[in-house]
Parts: structure tokens; sequence; C-alpha cells
């Protein structure tokens, strides 16, 4: 079972900040960083484990659920 609220919140939190992220004509980022990001923030929410208490899945859902936000975010509003 997957707890609604930290998911939802961390997707929201990481919606926004995803959002601001400002574009840098510069600063090009090819979808190979994309997925070593993603790997590193899955390996992340691993370590950091689940809320106390919460046994859905052994890592932060919350977590990733804040990256992917970010993603979405940069993705729709960037």
């Amino acid at each position: 079972m997957l707890y609604i609220g930290p998911s939802l919140f961390g997707f929201l939190i990481g919606f926004i900040l995803g959002t601001r992220i400002k574009e840098d004509e510069e600063v090009r980022f090819p979808i190979s960083s994309y997925i070593v990001i993603l790997i590193a923030a899955i390996l992340m929410a691993w370590q950091l484990g689940p809320f106390p208490y919460y046994k859905d899945l052994p890592l932060a859902s919350g977590f990733i659920a804040a990256f992917i936000g970010i993603i979405a975010g940069r993705i729709i509003r960037g």
C-alpha cells in the first residue's frame, strides 16, 4: 500500500521547484544526465528508507515523488 500524503506533497513541492528552475543557454543536459540523476535519486531514496512506521515501500516514496515533480515541472513550464 502506498501512502498518498508523502507522495502527493513531495510531488507538489517538486513541481513548484521544477517550475522555478531557470533555463540557461550555455547549460544543456542530455537525456543521459537525467537518467544518471534518476538512478542517483533512487539510490538515495533507498538509503533514506520510508518514513517511520510506514511499511509501503523500502524507499522514501516522497523523495522519489519530489524528483518526478521537479522533472515534470521542468518539462511542463520549462
